[in-house]
C-alpha cells in the first residue's frame, strides 16, 4: 500500500504549516512508514484510512501525533564527537576566563529530541568545568513525545550503546529495571520544554552556547534565516553557536562569522563586544 498524491499533499501541507518542515515528493514511503504505528495506535486499519478520516473530521490530537511521528528524532550520545571536543578544548577555557565573576554558564540544546544531546552536554560540563562552577542546560523540541521521554531521562540498553562510553554509563547512570536512568546530579541541571523553532521564541535568558544541530536542513532558506536571527537574539555577545556538519549560516545570515573550534567550526556574532572586554577587531 502506498500513499495517494492527495494524502501525501495533505500530510506535507500539515507538517509544513505546523513545523515548517519541507517534505519533498519522493518521501511517500518515509511518511507511510512513520505513520503506520500512529494509525494502529488510534485504531485505524491502515494509514490511508487514518488520513481519510482525519481529512473528513479534523482532530488536533491526531494531527499532533503526525507531527511527532514525522519530526526526525535521529540522535545519539556525543553525536559527531567533535563539537564536544571543541567545548572541552576551546570553548570552555575561554568562557571560564570571561565568566570568572559569575561562575555560571547557560547552554541550549535547541532540537534535543529524546535528550541525548542535552545530557551529553551535562556530562561534558560536569567533567570539564572547574570546581565551584554552575551550569544550566535547556533542551527544547517540537515533539511533545520526545520532551516527555527526555524529562524521564531513561534510556534502553540499545540507546545507551549508541555513542556512550562504558565508563560514563557507569558514572552518570543508574539501573531502572531494563533501562538506564540519568543520575540526579546531572538531571538537576537540565530542563526540557516543548518549543517550535519556527514560531516566535518565548522569553528566555541569554545563552553562552547554543547547539542548533541537524535541524536547519529541514527548513527552506527563509525559515533558516528567521531561526538564525531569533537564535542570535538569545546568544550572548561572545557566545558560540554550533550547527550540524551539513549546515551553515553563510549566504543565509551575515550577522554570524564562522570560526575554527578545534577540528570543527562554530559561529559567533560578527563584530560583537565580548563580555567584560572591548570590541573585537
Amino acid at each position: 500500500m502506498t500513499l495517494s498524491q492527495a494524502d501525501f499533499a495533505f500530510v506535507s501541507n500539515l507538517v509544513r504549516r505546523e513545523a515548517s518542515i519541507v517534505l519533498a515528493p519522493g518521501k511517500e514511503y518515509l511518511v507511510e512508514a512513520r505513520l503506520i504505528p500512529v494509525a494502529r495506535a488510534v485504531g485505524a486499519p491502515n494509514v490511508n484510512e487514518f488520513l481519510a478520516d482525519l481529512q473528513r473530521r479534523p482532530n488536533p490530537q491526531h494531527q499532533r501525533k503526525i507531527i511527532d511521528a514525522l519530526t526526525t528524532n535521529e540522535t545519539s550520545w556525543f553525536r559527531d564527537r567533535e563539537p564536544y571536543t571543541a567545548l572541552t578544548d576551546v570553548v570552555l577555557p575561554e568562557l571560564v576566563k570571561s565568566r570568572a565573576a559569575a561562575r555560571k554558564l547557560r547552554f541550549w540544546s535547541a532540537a534535543s529530541s529524546s535528550g541525548q544531546e542535552a545530557y551529553s552536554m551535562a556530562i561534558t560540563l560536569q567533567e570539564a568545568l572547574p570546581a565551584g562552577w554552575a551550569y544550566e542546560i535547556l533542551g527544547t523540541d517540537i515533539s511533545t513525545a520526545m520532551i516527555e521521554r527526555a524529562e524521564k531521562g531513561e534510556f534502553s540498553q540499545v540507546e545507551v550503546n549508541r555513542g556512550l562510553p562504558a565508563t560514563q554509563l557507569v558514572q552518570y547512570f543508574e539501573r531502572s529495571g531494563a533501562h538506564w536512568r540519568v543520575i540526579q546530579q546531572l538531571r538537576r541541571n537540565v530542563s526540557f520544554k516543548h518549543m517550535s523553532l519556527t514560531a516566535p521564541f518565548p522569553p528566555m535568558q541569554p545563552f553562552d552556547v547554543i547547539f542548533l544541530r541537524n535541524v536547519l536542513i529541514y527548513f527552506d532558506v527563509a525559515t533558516k534565516r528567521q531561526v538564525l536571527q531569533n537564535a542570535a537574539k538569545l546568544l550572548r555577545p561572545d557566545g558560540w553557536l554550533f550547527l550540524g556538519a551539513a549546515e551553515t549560516t553563510i549566504g543565509i545570515d551575515d550577522n554570524y562569522e564562522r570560526v575554527a573550534a578545534g577540528r570543527t567550526s562554530a559561529y559567533r556574532i560578527r563584530n560583537a563586544v565580548p563580555v567584560g572586554a572591548g570590541r573585537r577587531g
